[in-house]
């Protein structure tokens, strides 16, 4: 029985953190659900109709997420996210080209690509392969003339560039590379979780070979992703492991069905109302980006402000620590950098990428607006970032006294 008290529901912060992931938009988690209760069944058990029915769900969803770049059903084989995409793409094309006696052995890549891009690409080293990491312009944009040369020095088998970095937000004109990789007979594959849904993506249009997705990054479930595998000329990998054969023998293990279908969902949001909301989101970032100017002099917006997302605000507070504002930021939700290294403690490589100082990269937090977010939304995250900002400064200056 109740006593007539009601608990307290403190309000939910500000959320402006949708690099790291975004929310699971209703529409999603609506056509997620009869896959866990009404039908249950593993997609894969097609004696019977329940499992029918769920692979034919399976289908449609691989369908949505292939006509989201352009590709053909076929050409998607699904992952648990992107960072198993990318070691799939990058790992299985070099394990099948050695199992070949491909001579090729370099592997060409920003230095601003995502860890697990990185670290793929370095772990291929213990193998014999050669990872060359090629640095980036200040404003982030991968000199094509710097891939160009580095395609001259030695026979290439990959070259790997992020399609929007997920950092600073700035989208690489991915075409005109992939072409000079397939004139120096490579491969090229792109990470393109940041980009699906924020910036047109067309395998045709872009001539790549590989493209890695995630669901989670635009508004569906975490736990599922996608590869791009080229058909036509076919693209060889080698799994990342053994099981019953699944997905073209690429990605072995029972399909989840209900993240699946919320992919697929996801996916068609995304190619019917992008644009639009890209143009919405733009609207908000200016303004955000406006107002936190005019209030703090000296404060510097990091990577190509031209090149970058809609939603993506990269900034720099003057004589302050990003960690110092951190702690004031009650009921707003922003970051450092990327989610994916949270654990460890140096500052981004992306920021130090760009040749920035040291004092400019620990003063950067990274500020993501998505389709949730509302102009209300953002007069309150200026107040806040303005309010931490201030009194940021005067314990920082105590801290250095």
């Amino acid at each position: 029985m109740s006593d007539g008290r009601t608990s307290f529901v403190p309000p939910r912060p500000i959320y402006l953190d949708h690099h790291a992931t975004t929310p699971v938009d209703p529409r999603v988690l609506a056509a997620m659900r009869p896959w866990w209760e009404a039908n249950f069944a593993n997609p894969h058990s097609v004696d019977h109709e329940m499992g029918r029915q769920a692979e034919a769900a399976v289908d449609q969803a691989r369908a949505a997420v292939a006509a989201l770049i352009d590709a053909e059903a076929q050409e998607i084989i699904f992952t648990s996210g992107a960072t198993e995409a990318n070691n799939l793409a990058i790992k299985g094309c070099a394990r099948f080209a050695a199992a070949r006696n491909n001579q090729r052995r370099r592997i060409i890549l920003p230095e601003t690509e995502h860890p697990c891009v990185l670290q793929s690409a370095r772990d291929l080293k213990a193998e014999g392969f050669e990872p060359l990491l090629l640095p980036v312009g200040p404003g982030g944009v991968l000199d094509p003339g710097g891939l160009r040369r580095a395609l001259a020095e030695a026979p290439t088998l990959l070259v790997s560039v992020m399609a929007v970095n997920n950092e600073i937000g700035v989208a690489q004109d991915l075409a005109p590379l992939a072409s000079m990789a397939h004139e120096a007979g490579a491969l090229f594959h792109t990470d393109a979780a940041q980009a699906a849904g924020r910036v047109p993506l067309s395998v045709k249009a872009l001539g790549v070979d590989l493209m890695s997705l995630s669901a989670h990054k635009l508004y569906g479930p975490k736990g599922v992703g996608a590869l791009f595998v080229r058909r036509r000329p076919r693209v060889r990998l080698v799994p990342l492991f053994s099981g019953g054969g699944q997905e073209r023998g690429l990605r072995s293990g029972t399909l989840p069905a209900p993240l699946l279908v919320g992919f697929g969902e996801a996916a068609t949001l995304a190619a019917a109302e992008g644009p639009e909301e890209q143009r919405r989101i733009g609207t908000l970032r200016d303004r955000l980006h406006n107002r936190l100017r005019d209030a703090i002099p000296g404060l510097l917006r990091n990577g190509d402000a031209q090149a970058a997302v809609a939603g993506n605000l990269n900034l720099a507070f003057p004589h302050v620590t990003a960690q110092a504002m951190l702690r004031r930021l009650d009921g707003l939700c922003v970051s450092t950098g990327s989610a994916c290294s949270s654990a460890e403690l140096e500052p981004s490589h992306v920021l130090r990428a760009l040749g920035l100082s040291a004092e400019r990269v620990t003063a950067s937090l990274r500020i993501g607006i998505g389709r949730f977010t509302s102009p209300e939304d953002l007069e309150r995250a200026a107040e806040l970032l303005i309010g931490a900002w201030r009194r940021a400064l005067p314990a920082t200056r105590d801290a250095a006294e």
